[in-house]
């Protein structure tokens, strides 16, 4: 089984006087995933934290800096043979990493990416950039990260009404009563498969909130903003998709990561 795991750890995993890197090391030690797509990586493009952190897990980093906003990237466990990493290079506000390894199937291509965090219409046009370089990743392809935006076919009316104001705005469309879904639409259309939703009937958590945590998200009232996407090879393999909540993970970041399970057997 190859194990994949996405977390926003907020802000570099440190705030003001508080740091919280100890505790993202315990998380990733204890799932041991072999590729973690990690997002909010404030000060990891400085000063050698992205190598240190990795070297701390036992993983081997591939960083997408951001012209505006947070670095993203994507850490594989060896042995995993890594065949290309590279980055989506559009505009996102914060950044995609994408890289391609090695398993018995054929090659994986995982996209670690952070939607727009304001614009609704700024995380549909990045959904249509993350879908036409899915395009192109063939048939084992892998989008992971926070996509700042509601699940469709839900009912978020209660969720939306517990919001501050001004972060009720940030998914609503203009009109200021839509929920604005379309970024995980639009790439659901694009032949992704929610592996959430696909792959944990009958989940103890059926909604796979991942904010807030104990530690923080005001700003949240029990939303999925963290995603798993796959083609449908890759949703085929999926097992055990789960959001991992423990001590840890609450108190680690804003955001639970979210885990995956992948037999890419060859068949």
């Amino acid at each position: 089984m190859l194990r994949v795991m996405t977390w926003n750890i907020r802000t570099g995993g440190r705030d003001a006087g508080v740091d919280r890197l100890d505790r993202v090391v315990r998380v990733v030690d204890a799932q041991r995933p072999d590729v973690l797509c990690l997002q909010e990586l404030r000060g990891f493009d400085r000063d050698g934290l992205l190598g240190d952190v990795a070297g701390r897990v036992g993983m081997l980093p591939h960083l997408a800096r951001s012209c505006f906003g947070q670095p993203v990237a994507v850490l594989v466990r060896p042995p995993l043979r890594v065949l290309s990493r590279d980055r989506v290079r559009r505009p996102f506000h914060h950044a995609a990493a994408r890289l391609a390894v090695a398993t018995d199937a054929g090659p994986l291509t995982v996209l670690s990416t952070h939607l727009n965090p304001y614009l609704g219409g700024a995380r549909r046009a990045e959904a249509d950039w993350l879908a036409a370089a899915v395009r192109r990743s063939g048939r084992l392809a892998l989008l992971a990260g926070d996509l700042n935006t509601l699940a469709p076919g839900v009912d978020h009316t209660d969720r939306l009404a517990g919001l501050p104001a001004h972060y009720r705005r940030r998914h609503l469309r203009r009109d200021g009563r839509t929920v604005d879904t379309r970024a995980v639409s639009r790439l659901l259309a694009a032949g992704l498969v929610d592996l959430w939703a696909a792959g944990s009937p009958g989940a103890p958590d059926p909604a796979g909130l991942t904010v807030p945590t104990r530690h923080g998200g005001a700003e949240f009232s029990g939303m999925r903003l963290d995603y798993l996407l796959g083609t449908p090879a890759v949703a085929a393999a999926a097992r055990d998709c789960r959001v991992v909540r423990d001590e840890e993970t609450d108190h680690a970041s804003d955001h639970y990561p979210v885990l995956v399970e992948l037999d890419l057997r060859h068949r």
